[in-house]
C-alpha cells in the first residue's frame, strides 16, 4: 500500500488552499496544478545541499511556511488531494441529500438519506443515549461465558466487539478459495507497545479515565472500577499479543485449523458459539495468525471474571457507536483519540465526519457517481500506458540482476507477467439494493450496513472467488498491491497532482506516479509479495541462494532506517517498515528507467536548468511534503508500516546511483553512503 490511511481519529480534514495549489480551493472541478511544469519551485530550500537533506532542499521551504490545519494531526501535498476527493464526495452527498428518493429507494438516494441522518445534528442530540440501549441490554442478559462467546460473535454484523478479529478472505495457499480468518486483538490503544512501553505512560494514564467516561455516559454501572478492571484485562492481551513485526511474517501467521483442532489449541473460550454467531457455519478451513497469542487470548478470557468481561463489552461497544451518538459521545472520545493521542486540536466540521461514514458503509455507490464526474476515460488510458512501461523496465531490471539465478529469475518474471492491473474503478459496481437506509437513523444505518457487508462475506464461503472485486473505493487517494490476487490497484482519486498531471513535465509526472505504479508492483516481490508465486500462492519459489542473498540485501536496507528518528526517543523500525521501504526504493528506481526509455534514445530536456533525472527525483520529494504533529509522528512509528515522509524520500535517493550522479553528491555529504554499502533490492 502506498500510504497508511488518512482517516485516522477523526478522519481526514477542509481542503486547504496553499502556495502549490493554482486555483481558488472552492473550485472542485479541477485538480490542482504544481509550479509551471509540475513542481512547485516555491517550495524549495536551495540553501541546502541535497546530498545533506534532499527532502529539505525539495520541500524546506513549503514545510516551514506550512501550517497544519487544526483538525489534522498531519498535512502536506498527499493530504491536501485527499482533502480535495473529500470535497468532491461532499457535493455528491449534498445533491444526493436534496433530491427526492426513489422508490423503491436506489443508491444516490439511499447515500442521500444516510448523509441527513449524519447530518440532523438536533434528532442526535434529542435521542442522547437510547440508540444504545438494546445492544446494552443484550451485554447486560449475558449470564455465562458462552453468552459472552455468542454475542462476542456478532462483532461484524454491528457495533458489539470481540477480543478476536474476525475476517473473509481468499485464502494464501488457495487463492481460489474463501477462508475464515481469526487473529488476535481486545486491545482499545494502538498498539500494544502502549501498554507496555514506558515512553507510552502518559497516554496508558489518561485512557483509564477516558474508558470510564465512556461507559458513565452509557450508563454502565460501577464505571471507575470497571474502567480500571478493562485495562488490567487489556494489558494482560498486550503481553501476549505479538508485535507488528512478528505478524508481517506470511508463513507463521498462515496456520490452518479445523474447528476441533482449535478448541484443543485454545481451550477456554467456546468457539463453536462465537463461530456460529458470527454466521460462518460452512466454512472448510480456517486460517488463525498469531496463534500463540490466540491461545493466551482464549486463556486470559477464561480466567477474567465475567463482570469484566461484560464491562469490557459495553465499554468497546460504546466507543465503536460513540461517531454516531449526540455530542458528549463525540466530544469524549476525540479528546482522547483525536488530541490524547494525536495531538490533534480540533474535530472535523461534522460534514466531513459524515462523508468519511457514508463512504466506508457505501463507498462504492458514492463511487459510481465520483468517477462520472471527476475520472476522464483519457487518465485511465494514460496509466495503462505508464504502467506498460513500468512493466517493461521491471522486466529489463529482473533479467539484469547480477545475484538472482536464471531459474529464480524465470520465476519471477513469470510473475510480472501475470500481474493484474486495476485503474480507477471496478468493471462492476456493488449493489445495495439490500442495505436498508433511512434518513432518521444514524445508529441503525452504520449497524445495518456493517451488517451488510459482512453478511456479504459469509455467503462467499464455498464460492469461487471474487477477483475483479475492489478494497478501495474510487474516490480514495491511495493505491495498493494485492498478494493472493497479484494484482496492483489504482483507485481514481489518486490521479491527480501531485502524482499525475497531463499538462506537466513528464519527468515529474514518472516521479509521482510512475513511483507509485513502481512502488505497488514492488510490492509483489518485497519481504513478504516474494513468498507468493504468479497464481497468488503461499509458496517458495525462490532458490535457496536466491532468497538468502534476498534478506542480506533487505537487511542492509533495514539496518539503514533502523538509524532514522523522527524525535528524539522515536526511531523507524526498518523491519516493520521493510515493505514500504523496498517498494519506495523499487518504485523510484523503476521510475527512473522508465522515463530514459520513453524518451527513446533522445536527450531528456532541461527545464528551469535541471536536467530530467533532476526532475523525476523532484517530482518523488513533491510528494511526501509533509508535517507532522509530536504525538503522531511517535506513534507512527509504532503502528504504522510506512515511513515518516522525510525519510521516503532521504532513505529511497541515497541507494540509487543516479542520484549522485544527478545532483553531484560527494564523499563527505550527510546522505552520502558508499558505492558498495548502498542497499539496492530492486
Amino acid at each position: 500500500m502506498l500510504k497508511r490511511a488518512l482517516l485516522v481519529a477523526c478522519g481526514a480534514g477542509a481542503l486547504i488552499a496553499t502556495a502549490a495549489l493554482a486555483q481558488p480551493a472552492e473550485d472542485i472541478t479541477k485538480a490542482p496544478h504544481y509550479g509551471t511544469w509540475g513542481f512547485d519551485r516555491s517550495g524549495e530550500r536551495t540553501t541546502t545541499k541535497p546530498g545533506d537533506d534532499f527532502f529539505d532542499y525539495a520541500n524546506g521551504v513549503y514545510v516551514d511556511n506550512l501550517t497544519i490545519p487544526s483538525d489534522k494531526s498531519s498535512f502536506g501535498n498527499f493530504y491536501a488531494l485527499d482533502d480535495l476527493s473529500q470535497k468532491r464526495v461532499h457535493a455528491i452527498l449534498e445533491e444526493s441529500a436534496k433530491t427526492a428518493p426513489a422508490a423503491p429507494m436506489n443508491s444516490p438516494g439511499k447515500i442521500g438519506a444516510f448523509y441527513r441522518a449524519y447530518m440532523d445534528e438536533g434528532r442526535i442530540e434529542q435521542l442522547g443515549a437510547k440508540p444504545l440501549k438494546a445492544d446494552l441490554d443484550a451485554i447486560r442478559a449475558e449470564k455465562s461465558k458462552r453468552d459472552v462467546a455468542a454475542l462476542m460473535g456478532k462483532a461484524g454484523q454491528g457495533y458489539q466487539s470481540a477480543i478476536f478479529s474476525i475476517g473473509i478472505g481468499a485464502d494464501d495457499k488457495n487463492p481460489n478459495q474463501y477462508a475464515f480468518n481469526i487473529s488476535q486483538g481486545g486491545l482499545g490503544l494502538p498498539d500494544r507497545d502502549y501498554y507496555l512501553d514506558a515512553k507510552f505512560a502518559a497516554k496508558r494514564a489518561a485512557y483509564e479515565p477516558y474508558v470510564a467516561k465512556m461507559l458513565a455516559l452509557g450508563g454502565w454501572e460501577n464505571p471507575e472500577a470497571s474502567a480500571k478492571a478493562i485495562v488490567d484485562f487489556e494489558t494482560k492481551i498486550a503481553q501476549a499479543s505479538w508485535t507488528r513485526i512478528q505478524r508481517r511474517d506470511p508463513v507463521k501467521t498462515y496456520n490452518p485449523v479445523t474447528l476441533a483442532s482449535l478448541k484443543a489449541m485454545a481451550p477456554g473460550f467456546d468457539w463453536d458459539v462465537f463461530i456460529t454467531s458470527a454466521g460462518v457455519t460452512k466454512a472448510p478451513l480456517m486460517i488463525v495468525a498469531e496463534n500463540t497469542a490466540v491461545a493466551a487470548e482464549a486463556q486470559i478470557f477464561a480466567e477474567t471474571p465475567l463482570e469484566t468481561l461484560k464491562a469490557w463489552q459495553a465499554f468497546n461497544l460504546i466507543r465503536s457507536a460513540a461517531p454516531t451518538l449526540s455530542k458528549a459521545f463525540v466530544d469524549t472520545n476525540f479528546d482522547f483519540y483525536g488530541k490524547t493521542l494525536s495531538g490533534q486540536p480540533e474535530m472535523q466540521v461534522r460534514w466531513k465526519r459524515a462523508s468519511s461514514t457514508v463512504g466506508r458503509a457505501m463507498g462504492e455507490a458514492v463511487g459510481e457517481v465520483y468517477v462520472t464526474r471527476y475520472f476522464p476515460p483519457e487518465s485511465k488510458a494514460k496509466m495503462l500506458e505508464l504502467v506498460g512501461n513500468l512493466k517493461e523496465a521491471f522486466r529489463a531490471r529482473i533479467q539484469g540482476l547480477d545475484w538472482m539465478s536464471p531459474a529464480t529469475k524465470q520465476q519471477a518474471l513469470a510473475k510480472l507477467d501475470s500481474f493484474t492491473v486495476k485503474i480507477g474503478y471496478p468493471n462492476k459496481w456493488r449493489d445495495y439494493s439490500a442495505l436498508s437506509v433511512r434518513a432518521d437513523d444514524l445508529y441503525g444505518n452504520v449497524q445495518r450496513a456493517t451488517a451488510f457487508n459482512w453478511n456479504r462475506e459469509v455467503r462467499r464461503i464455498n464460492q469461487p472467488v471474487d477477483k475483479t472485486e475492489w478494497g478501495m473505493s474510487p474516490q480514495t487517494v491511495n493505491a495498493y498491491y494485492n498478494p493472493v490476487f497479484n494484482e496492483v490497484v489504482f483507485p481514481a482519486a489518486i490521479l491527480q497532482p501531485p502524482f499525475f498531471d497531463p499538462t506537466a513535465d513528464m519527468a515529474v509526472n514518472y516521479g509521482g506516479i510512475g513511483g507509485v505504479i513502481g512502488h505497488e508492483m514492488s510490492h509483489g516481490f518485497d519481504d513478504q509479495g516474494r513468498q507468493y508465486d504468479a497464481q497468488g500462492r503461499l509458496r517458495d519459489w525462490w532458490t535457496a541462494e536466491d532468497a538468502a542473498k534476498f534478506n542480506a540485501r533487505a537487511e542492509r536496507l533495514g539496518k539503514q532506517y533502523d538509524t532514522y528518528e523522527p524525535l528524539p526517543g522515536s526511531r523507524v523500525q526498518g523491519k516493520l517498515t521493510m515493505g514500504e521501504n523496498i517498494g519506495d526504493q523499487g518504485g523510484l528506481s523503476l521510475a527512473l528507467d522508465a522515463y530514459h526509455a520513453s524518451l527513446k534514445g533522445k536527450p531528456a530536456p532541461v527545464i528551469d536548468g535541471l536536467t530530467g533525472d533532476q526532475r523525476v527525483f523532484l517530482g518523488w520529494a513533491q510528494v511526501w511534503r509533509e508535517k507532522q504533529r509530536e504525538d503522531a509522528a511517535r506513534q507512527q512509528v509504532v503502528v504504522d508500516p510506512h515511513s515518516p515522509g522525510k525519510f521516503r524520500v532521504n532513505g529511497v535517493v541515497r541507494n540509487i546511483d543516479a542520484w549522485y550522479t544527478a545532483f553531484n553528491v560527494q564523499p563527505g555529504d550527510k546522505l552520502y553512503v558508499a558505492p558498495e554499502d548502498r542497499a539496492k533490492v530492486w
